[in-house]
């Protein structure tokens, strides 16, 4: 037990904690900025058994901020080559590497299988469908977003509020690191951040990290934060799904003009700009399904049909963007 010397000698952690860490299976979305320093640290604290997600491959703009990967892993997927330095680092841990997105398809699956959910993913869409999932099971999600030098962290559902009681209103844009972009140690201070909110709630510190929120400002070097443990969930919200969870009466509805789609999300769907959906009539339609890249057009499009009372709605963004 030499590895765990260190972090055993603390009256937090002890024997019976290693033994509850090495008896844990953790799932982590994203093998980027913040899925680096998580996985680093989580492999590092002696967990039985991680499962990576990530479909996307290593490229030389992301090794600033994802240590992890070196020159050789270029064009390689991050969840294998992240994988394989991981068992180097500590063959005691179980790393399973999945190169796939996290879809409304498979996230019940894959939330079914772990103790303790981590959203490092770098789409919102991907976020909420973590969300939505662990708040059904009943699973812990400790969930983060950075850009430039600042963002936050939190400890959602497995007993506290999900992220949408948090954040019930779509992001004002959709910024993220590759158009905003973002300092190496800002991502990686957060991460490091996620992977401690994960070891507290597996050794049941108290108070625990689930209900609260964290602000990290790495340019004025500000923290700040908050407990939501009051917050209360929307009375309603449109969900994320998957194409196969398309129905034959259900309207499907393409965002996308012809140039940024050539192909429509299925052959049946119709082409609707965002600024002409006020303009058509849905009362016939059992469901309205709204479809774009990453969500954002979706989803506000969803609000203005909410206001006008169609509830029956769903959403599908391409979530390995």
């Amino acid at each position: 037990m030499t590895r765990y010397d260190r972090q055993m000698i603390l009256p937090e952690v002890g024997r019976d904690g290693q033994d509850r860490l090495r008896n844990s299976h953790v799932l982590v979305v994203g093998a980027g900025g913040l899925g680096c320093p998580v996985l680093q640290y989580l492999a590092g604290a002696g967990l039985g058994t991680l499962t990576v997600v990530d479909p996307d491959v290593v490229d030389e703009s992301n090794l600033h901020r994802q240590p992890l990967y070196s020159l050789t892993d270029i064009g390689k997927n991050k969840a294998s080559a992240s994988a394989a330095r991981l068992r180097d680092y500590n063959p005691e841990v179980e790393v399973r590497a999945l190169g796939i997105a996290l879809t409304p398809a498979n996230a019940g699956e894959l939330v079914d299988q772990a103790d303790i959910i981590v959203d490092a993913a770098d789409t919102f869409a991907a976020s909420y469908t973590l969300s939505d999932e662990c708040y059904r099971q009943g699973k812990p999600l400790i969930s983060a977003s950075v850009l430039g030098t600042s963002g936050y962290l939190g400890g959602f559902c497995g007993g506290a509020p999900s992220l949408r009681a948090v954040f019930p209103a779509p992001p004002s844009n959709g910024a993220t690191c590759s158009t905003a972009g973002v300092l190496g140690p800002a991502v990686g201070t957060i991460g490091t951040m996620q992977a401690q909110m994960v070891l507290s709630v597996l050794l049941g510190f108290s108070p625990s990290p689930l209900g609260r929120l964290v602000t990290v400002d790495l340019k004025s070097f500000a923290f700040g934060g908050f407990s939501f443990l009051n917050a209360k969930e929307p009375e309603w919200h449109a969900p994320f799904i998957s194409v196969g969870d398309l129905g034959s009466t259900d309207l499907i509805v393409e965002l996308r003009d012809s140039a940024e789609a050539p192909e429509r999300v299925c052959a049946g769907a119709i082409r609707v700009l965002p600024d002409a959906l006020a303009m058509h009539d849905f009362s016939d339609a059992d469901r309205v399904v709204l479809c774009c890249k990453t969500g954002l057009r979706a989803w506000r499009g969803a609000q203005g049909l909410s206001k006008r009372g169609y509830k029956s709605v769903a959403l599908i963004a391409d979530m390995a963007s």
